[in-house]
């Protein structure tokens, strides 16, 4: 038996979760926030958890079904689901990278992300920093190290200096990053990097406040949500802060100048079209009282109720089933 729609009023949406990187656990709880609050009037929301070559649909009693590859349909007990439209909830790679988009495009089936090139050049933290400046943004003084060359710490401190944040520069959740303070830790920090890429970014700290903003399309137009301050209570928003609670305050709309507000905006809109961006997208920024640095950018931002892009979607009075709804219609068209 096949099924094309499951029921013919509503369209197919697979969520693809989990994927190959240290943010499996993250991704899993993203996707189990989709599904419940997707609108059931008008999808048929499917969980496909994704970890290396094993594909697999899981029901609502937690078992597992096989996903062809040859045409990304499920076999549920003899019945063949195919999906209108996949929601990427995989932070990381295959899917923050553009790795498993590619082969979605082969087969004509819309997602909610961002495209393959947009998504391999902003996972890549050192190369989307170079394009970022070419478009007349600022950002802290960077160094890239690679695995197979030996690191050399002179020059890691020449171009960038202490205090700096060492990070893998492929990666997301804050994994893998340590703030130096002192020369002598720099090479355990770069050490602690790699084992999570064979990259590592190193960056001259910025003394001042971090700032975020979310970006999607809406009705066809380029929106920015309002604003979000990160307040860690560690020494920089890192994974714990980012996922225990109490250990970040994330205060939006976020109390900063109105001009700086609207910087940081302009910004993210301007830079969500030149990077021809799709779906959510959030953009992170230091302002101090010299100028606004950029951060990096997180195609596949979190969106559990907590996370900072659904704060500021409720901050608009949007509720998570809605800024599904709308992700899912703009992909679809």
């Amino acid at each position: 038996m096949n099924s094309n729609s499951g029921d013919s009023m509503k369209r197919n949406i697979a969520i693809i979760a989990g994927g190959d990187s240290s943010e499996y656990d993250v991704s899993m709880n993203t996707a189990d926030v989709v599904r419940r609050n997707l609108d059931s009037a008008s999808y048929n929301g499917y969980l496909i958890r994704i970890r290396g070559m094993v594909w697999e649909c899981i029901d609502e009693k937690g078992n597992a079904h096989p996903v062809r590859k040859d045409d990304f349909t499920a076999d549920l007990n003899g019945t063949v689901v195919s999906f209108d439209c996949i929601f990427v909830a995989i932070h990381g790679s295959p899917a923050e990278d553009g790795k498993i988009l590619g082969y979605f495009d082969m087969l004509g089936i819309p997602y909610t992300s961002s495209g393959v090139v947009t998504a391999a050049i902003t996972f890549d933290k050192y190369l989307c920093i170079q394009l970022v400046r070419a478009f007349g943004i600022r950002s802290a003084p960077s160094y890239l190290v690679r695995r197979k060359e030996e690191a050399d710490l002179e020059a890691v401190v020449r171009n960038v200096g202490v205090p700096c944040f060492v990070k893998p520069n492929r990666g997301g959740s804050s994994l893998g990053i340590t703030r130096v303070f002192k020369e002598k830790d720099l090479g355990p920090a770069i050490e602690k990097a790699f084992e999570e890429d064979s990259q590592v970014l190193v960056e001259h700290f910025i003394d001042g406040r971090e700032i975020t903003c979310g970006v999607m399309m809406m009705d066809g137009k380029i929106h920015a949500f309002p604003i979000t301050e990160i307040v860690s209570k560690n020494d920089f928003f890192d994974y714990e802060a980012k996922y225990t609670k109490g250990m970040a305050d994330e205060i939006t709309p976020a109390p900063i100048p109105k001009y700086m507000e609207l910087n940081c905006r302009d910004k993210s809109v301007f830079l969500y079209e030149k990077l021809n961006c799709r779906g959510f997208v959030r953009f992170d920024f230091i302002f101090t009282s010299e100028d606004m640095f950029f951060l990096e950018i997180n195609t596949v931002p979190g969106l559990a109720e907590t996370s900072i892009l659904p704060q500021q979607a409720a901050a608009e009075d949007i509720s998570l089933r809605q800024l599904f709804s709308i992700a899912i219609e703009e992909a679809l068209k």
